[in-house]
């Protein structure tokens, strides 16, 4: 997808899935989750372009946490319609897999709990949506369509539709 269709896209889907949002010029100067999406983007093609080019992927990613409060790795792999809800706070490790229509709250973070140079950050399949504040920690899976309620902390996979709450994290049917 181009970078002119992919930025409409993201457009849209902040105002499909925030009712706040009330025009894309507005979401396009004031949403700092697509922002930081965005800027996540260009740093992201710059870590896959060479090796020669992952400082200067670090260096712009750093510059979008400062002005966002949202981090996100250039290695992370992210897919499409993904929003970030007053995204303050948010941090997605390297080695985090985000499928598509996924959607983040503010503080959520998608850490890692290994020093190894191993996959040590979540994988979040499709449709999931992780409440604000929750920790998901380590090489889990969040299944498709599953949600994970606010201030949870994840450290066991997350079966598809299954709602996970409360610390450590329990499956609630």
């Amino acid at each position: 997808m181009g970078i002119v269709k992919s930025m409409r896209e993201d457009l849209w889907t902040a105002r499909a899935k925030d009712p706040a949002a009330r025009t894309g010029l507005e979401v396009a100067l004031a949403y700092s989750g697509v922002h930081a999406l965005w800027t996540y983007r260009a740093a992201h093609a710059l870590w896959e372009a060479s090796p020669h080019l992952r400082t200067p992927a670090r260096l712009l990613s750093q510059a979008a946490r400062a002005l966002t409060g949202i981090e996100i790795h250039p290695a992370a792999r992210i897919g499409r319609r993904f929003f970030i809800d007053h995204g303050q706070g948010v941090v997605i490790g390297e080695t985090t897999e985000i499928g598509d229509d996924v959607t983040l709250y503010h503080q959520v973070t998608l850490g890692g709990t290994s020093l190894d140079h191993v996959k040590r950050h979540p994988t979040v399949h499709d449709g999931a949506v992780i409440g604000a504040g929750a920790k998901v920690l380590g090489p889990v899976d969040i299944g498709a369509h599953a949600q994970v309620g606010a201030n949870a902390v994840v450290v066991k996979d997350v079966p598809a539709s299954a709602t996970a709450v409360g610390v450590p994290a329990r499956i609630r049917r």
